[in-house]
């Protein structure tokens, strides 16, 4: 009897040691130049090593990392300008990237692109997509390049509003030898004066889809359009929205590629202004043309209790934003939100403080359409102002089956802030195939720790361990985190608050 207890106890005790060692921390070396204020994009994973762009001082480097984050390769692109680089995308493969910049020379802007290998150097000349000319004083963020969720298709698009009724949309559209599919330009009336275009998304066959919407005084949202621009057609279809008696507030998409369905979801209102009262979804089927959902689900007080800790009930999601939407093989779906707000001497916050919608996004507003939002210029919203404290709390997650009924939900507790900028806070979500990570930091003993909760298909979440080789000195960025494999995800950090590196975590 007391061997066998014996053997309990070592199975115990190694299958913990197992568990402690089964997430792992390598950091590279900061740069003497890689203060703050740099740019960077981390790439991907290629050929066995880590990417890493970097713009220092005008001047444009890929930066390669080896298993243990030791610098390779520091490979300078001097062929891409000092001074007028606008932007700079990356879509990742197995054993190259393409790069796809834009710059200004004179009053023509140029979309180039080229292939980068593993060691991060260019393998071919830099490739001239499109040109665009503008006028004087018009913002010079052109062009937004994106990519299907396989990578077999990129499209490259620019939308021309300067007549505010008729915008003038092209679209190019390669598969990923970069081998031009179509090329189409379009026209999209835009009859209200409060018509807005949302997020834009392609699915993997080469369908660009993204939503119209309609804000009654710069207000919520009162009719809204699931807008797709079908491969070879050179028209768009319309499918409206269809919510009644409730207003709307920013629209997610998430394209399930397996089943061609988009989803459209949104936080709703019972009044204008009013508080959030639960969430409404719209499923499209692609194959079909059919809507499959549209409905809306009430929070009711229990959900409310656990999402806000204290205050009014009524007013528990007005400062959650959705920030994921994750599809399940059954046909269901999983919807995380985040409680996201600041506070200043100035006066209170309100949700209308965001532009109408989530802080993660910036409302169309301007000649060309750029991307409503960029991590490779993530510094852009560092403001060192000590009068706004930024916060981010509570995680809400919901799973809803094909139906649209609620399974499941839960809570991840946190309480978060920073007065320097909201660079440190909020968090990143990990896919390990049979578990969701939530990742995020939380200060312990006047230190920032990275703590890591994980999501079991059945709702259940459980705060792992305490991650190893948490070294001093370090503050992971973690909202600006990339999954870059199945079980590695390269984190940005801040070196003595002063110096960019990346951290490496891996799961066994």
């Amino acid at each position: 009897m007391l061997s066998n207890r014996k053997v309990i106890l070592f199975l115990f005790l190694m299958g913990s040691l197992f568990h402690l060692q089964a997430q792992k921390i390598i950091y590279s070396e900061p740069e003497k130049d890689d203060n703050r204020r740099v740019d960077f994009e981390i790439i991907g994973k290629i050929g066995g090593n880590f990417l890493v762009y970097k713009n220092i001082r005008n001047d444009n480097f890929i930066c390669v990392y080896d298993n243990d984050m030791k610098l390779v390769e520091k490979v300078r692109h001097d062929y891409m300008p000092e001074d007028r680089l606008i932007n700079v995308d990356f879509f990742p493969y197995a054993d190259f990237s393409y790069m796809i910049y834009q710059y200004q020379r004179r009053n023509v802007i140029h979309c180039m692109a080229v292939k980068i290998d593993g060691l991060g150097k260019k393998m071919n000349d830099p490739v001239e997509l499109d040109t665009t000319h503008i006028g004087v004083g018009t913002n010079n963020k052109i062009y937004t390049a994106l990519s299907s969720e396989d990578r077999s298709k990129i499209i490259i698009f620019k939308i021309n509003s300067k007549n505010k009724r008729r915008f003038f949309v092209t679209t190019l559209l390669y598969d990923n030898n970069l081998t031009a599919l179509k090329k189409s330009e379009l026209v999209m009336p835009m009859d209200e004066r409060n018509d807005y275009l949302g997020e834009f998304l392609l699915d993997n066959d080469g369908n660009l889809v993204f939503t119209k919407f309609y804000r009654n005084s710069n207000d919520n949202i009162t009719a809204a359009y699931l807008v797709s621009k079908e491969t070879y057609t050179d028209s768009f279809t319309y499918v409206p929205i269809d919510f009644q008696d409730i207003y709307l507030d920013e629209l997610r998409i998430k394209i399930d590629n397996f089943s061609k369905r988009y989803f459209v979801n949104s936080f709703y209102y019972q009044q204008k202004r009013g508080n959030i009262e639960g969430m409404y979804f719209f499923v499209w089927d692609q194959q079909s043309g059919k809507a499959l959902l549209h409905q809306s689900v009430v929070f009711g007080d229990g959900l409310r209790k656990e999402a806000k800790d204290n205050g009014n009930l009524r007013s528990a999601f007005n400062d959650f934003f959705i920030r994921n939407i994750i599809t399940k093989a059954d046909g269901g779906f999983i919807v995380s939100a985040e409680s996201y707000y600041s506070t200043s001497r100035s006066g209170s916050w309100n949700r209308w403080d965001y532009m109408y919608g989530s802080p993660f996004s910036t409302p169309i507003d301007y000649y060309y359409y750029s991307p409503y939002y960029s991590s490779w210029y993530w510094r852009s919203r560092y403001n060192n102002n000590s009068n706004v404290r930024y916060h981010a709390e509570n995680i809400i997650i919901l799973s809803f089956d094909k139906e649209g009924r609620l399974e499941w939900n839960n809570v991840i507790k946190k309480e978060q802030f920073d007065d320097d900028s909201d660079d440190r806070i909020s968090y990143q979500v990990m896919n390990t195939g049979g578990e969701l990570h939530f990742l995020f930091n939380i200060a312990e003993r006047r230190s920032m720790l990275l703590t890591d909760f994980s999501l079991k298909p059945g709702g259940d979440i459980s705060r792992n361990p305490t991650l190893k080789n948490l070294d001093k000195g370090y503050d992971f960025l973690t909202k600006y985190a990339k999954q870059v494999s199945a079980r590695q995800m390269i984190i940005p950090c801040l070196y003595r608050s002063n110096y960019i590196c990346f951290a490496k975590l891996e799961y066994n």
